[in-house]
Parts: C-alpha cells; structure tokens; sequence
C-alpha cells in the first residue's frame, strides 16, 4: 500500500484499525514487563507497568480522535514522568493519535497536547525516549494539521467551482431569456406589421385585381405563419440555446416612442396618442429600454387583437418613477385568452428586471389597458 494510502487508513475514520491497536497494545506490554522483570520490579508494580503500557496503546481502537489523543498522551506523560520510560509501541500510539487529530481539524489540541514532552525533555535532560517523544510528536501534529489543510482547500476549491458553473449557467439561461425577449419584440413587431399592411392594402385598395388581393392574403398569410413558428422556436431559445455571445447595438429609448407611433398611424390608419405629464427626467438605460420594449410590445398587442382601435400611450413623469399606461379603445380581452404567448410574460419580465412592476387586463371604460411603474433607476 502506497505511503498515502496509510495515512488516509489512519487519519480517515473514527477508529484506529483494531488489529493496528492490538499488534501495539501487545508489543508495549510485552516490553514493559519485560523491562520489569528484568530490573527484578514487585509482581505489583509489573501489573501496573502493564497496564500503564495498555493505556498508552488501546485508546485509539473505541475512542474518537480527541478523547483518544488525550489519554494515550495523559498515559505516555504519567509513564515518562513517574517510572522515567516509555515504550516503542507506546512511542508509535503517540505519533498516531497526534496526527489522526490534527487531520481531524484539531490543531489547537494536538500541538498543546505534544508540549508536554518538550517540557519533560527540558526538565530531565537527553533521555532518548523523552527526546524523541517531543520531537516526532510535535511533527506528527504538524504533519497531521497539514493534511487536514490541504483537504479543505480541495474541498474549498470543488466548492468555488461548483458556484462559478453555477453563476455561469445561470448567466447563459438569462442571456438566452433576454435574446428570446429582444426577439420577440423586435420581430415579433415588424413581422406584425407586414401582416397587417397586407391586410390593410388588400382591403383598401380600390380595384385591386383579384390575383393582387390574393397574393396580399398570402403575404399576410405567410407573415402569421411566420410568427407563429418564430414563437414556438422562442420556448426552444430560453431553455436549449446555446450561450453564444450576441452582436451589440444601440438600444432604443423614449426618444424614438414618436417614431415607433409614426409607424403604427402609418399602418393601421388608427389614431395613436402620446401623452406626456410630469417633468421628464434623465432615466437609466436599462429603465428606458423596458419602457420602450413595453410600449411596443402592448401596441403590437393592439394591433393583432383589437385592429383599427385607437390607442392612447401615456407616460407620468415622477421624482421616484416612470408610469407608463397604454390603452386601446378595442372590444377587450376575450374571455378565454390564447394560450403560449410571450407577449405579456415579456412586458413583467422586463419590469421586473429593472425593479418596477407591470399589470394588464380590461380598462375601466372599455378597451384593454397596460400599465407600468419603472423606477427612475434600475434596481440593482
């Protein structure tokens, strides 16, 4: 067995291995009551010697690392302090119980507990076994400690790689969440657009051959096929897509609301309103963003459920927020709303991640009504 497989024998579970403790156990006492006999010592004082010698090896085979350690070095200081000898096999349980707890993570009470044979190595003088006993016992300690300080900085190292995955994964699923949002809402509107100026062509054109009007129903045809599978790709993209690195560019912002405004009179032939209140304020980024996407995601909503209504988008300006309403004029949500769509769950997500809210459903005097609550600074 390799060197480090022996350690991890002895420093690794509760209990030293038995047939270890009781090889030792045999060897200390055999040696003490050898020495005894042989300095023609009372039948008494042999028994004593021989248990003396069993308590400096046996503890380690039914106690745990610290109350082990204790006894064995209380048994080996009283054997070096009182009958001036200690055995081998005694000498080994030592090192033993001092580096199984100072791998055990008790470095304070190993060290402290190796001190003692210093102390009698300066008190008694060069008296080999003492000698020894104060310095391996100290070593093993260390030895034992340094292990322990080498495990957990393996297990600390596992740990701050697990987070790292953790935070980059979860960095990439919120990644695939804001790409899926932005392509919804950028596609989603412009893709909206192309079927609802077919629609409108095709149904206000005066004299249009009917091979004109059909190909206009195809195209707005097409374009609602489109969306739909473009949504139905959108559920693959929040959850499988992978984390590529998307290409940048400059963002929206209220500023271009008029703009955005322009486009819907301009195809729908709908009235649309933009009512300012409040004393317009610098806004973050990221505030202005959401605002926008919200804004245009409800008017895309307008279009596609309530065609031809007028709309009326409202922001308040306050020291605190920004409060947006959007409302259409339209027959209302119907009763059992279309499942899967992202529209709605994209305008909370979006007010949400900058720390606002958002609420949506039938307006007080008809209609369908999208309000928000953004703060005039993104939550961090």
């Amino acid at each position: 067995m390799s060197d480090e497989g022996w350690a991890r024998r002895l420093g690794g579970g509760t209990h030293a291995p038995v047939a270890a403790v009781v090889s030792l156990g045999v060897a200390a006492v055999g040696e003490s009551v050898s020495r005894a006999v042989a300095g023609d010592a009372d039948p008494q004082l042999v028994l004593v010697l021989g248990l003396l010698a069993l308590a400096t090896t046996a503890p380690p085979a039914f106690l745990r690392p610290m109350p082990a350690a204790v006894a064995v070095s209380a048994a080996g200081v009283l054997s070096l302090g009182l009958f001036h000898g200690l055995t081998v096999a005694g000498l080994v349980a030592q090192l033993i119980v001092l580096y199984r707890l100072g791998r055990a993570g008790g470095q304070v009470v190993a060290t402290c507990l190796a001190v003692p044979y210093l102390v009698l190595a300066l008190v008694r003088g060069a008296d080999a076994m003492t000698v020894l006993a104060a310095s391996l016992g100290l070593t093993a300690a260390w030895v034992g400690i340094a292990r322990w300080a080498r495990d957990e900085a393996v297990v600390h190292r596992a740990a701050r790689q697990a987070v790292a995955e953790s935070l980059v994964e979860h960095t990439a699923r919120g990644e695939r969440a804001r790409i899926a949002r932005e392509l919804h809402d950028v596609v989603a509107h412009h893709i909206s657009m192309i079927a609802v100026q077919a629609e409108t062509a095709r149904l206000t054109t005066p004299g249009l051959p009917a091979e004109g009007a059909r190909r206009l129903s195809e195209i707005g045809d097409t374009a609602r096929a489109g969306l739909t599978e473009m949504r139905r790709l959108l559920g693959v993209l929040r959850e499988d897509a992978p984390s590529d690195i998307a290409e940048r560019h400059p963002q929206p912002g209220l500023r271009q609301l008029t703009e955005l405004l322009d486009d819907v009179r301009d195809t729908s032939g709908a009235g649309a309103r933009l009512i300012v209140s409040g004393t317009p304020a610098g806004l973050d980024p990221g505030v202005e963003l959401a605002a926008y996407r919200i804004v245009q995601e409800a008017l895309t909503n307008a279009r596609r459920h309530a065609p031809g209504a007028a709309v009326d988008v409202e922001l308040h300006y306050t020291e605190e927020a920004l409060r947006l309403r959007i409302r259409d004029n339209g027959p209302g949500p119907p009763a059992a709303a279309p499942a899967g769509g992202h529209g709605l769950t994209g305008m909370r997500e979006r007010a949400a991640a900058v720390g606002g809210r958002l609420r949506t459903g039938p307006a007080a005097v008809g209609g369908f009504v999208v309000e928000a609550s953004l703060p005039a600074r993104a939550a961090r």
